[in-house]
């Protein structure tokens, strides 16, 4: 168990004390800072495992399987969390949500057939304009609704660019399926 990999369980470890405290206000009028700061050192987290392994060569398998596992369980939480709290769209986290699952879906196949996904700039942007809205909805401030909404559009738009990206390069994984 190597840092980066401590790192990615330390950030499936805060996904729930995140969750817990987003739903549920215990600090008062503090809690929304709280919750934003759990969010924040989690997605840093996500930044520095990566940045540690390659830098490192401390690339595991496990690595490979848990960082982005780690990544959807904390986008995908805090979205649907934000779907609760009424700052989202339902329709919006399930155009989100359907997308893993579609890029999952290709990776399992492409694993299968013995050939390896790695992933696109287009999956990092669209990780770091989920993130981004996230922080924003968290904050949730009046005065930064225009870019909280830009953004959100920006967000919609990689999650769909790159999942076409995603079935686009690798075509050929589905149909060499066994």
């Amino acid at each position: 168990m190597n840092l980066p990999n401590k790192l990615t369980m330390l950030r499936i470890f805060l996904v729930p004390v995140f969750v817990f405290l987003l739903l549920n206000p215990l600090f008062g009028t503090a809690n929304k800072w709280i919750v934003l700061g759990i969010f924040c050192v989690a997605c840093f987290t996500d930044f520095l495992d990566g940045k540690i392994a390659r830098k490192y060569n401390l690339i595991t398998d496990f690595g490979k399987f848990m960082d982005p596992l780690a990544d959807k369980l904390l986008v995908c939480s805090a979205l649907i969390c934000l779907i609760d709290l009424k700052l989202l769209p339902s329709w919006f986290v399930v155009i989100v949500i359907a997308r893993e699952f579609v890029v999952s879906g290709l990776r399992l196949i492409a694993v299968d057939n013995g050939i390896v996904i790695a992933a696109s700039w287009w999956g990092k942007f669209k990780t770091t304009f989920q993130m981004t809205l996230i922080i924003l909805l968290l904050i949730n401030l009046e005065e930064l609704a225009v870019i909280t909404a830009v953004i959100f559009w920006i967000t919609l738009a990689l999650t769909l660019v790159s999942m076409i990206d995603y079935l686009w390069k690798n075509r050929s994984v589905i149909n060499q399926t066994k």
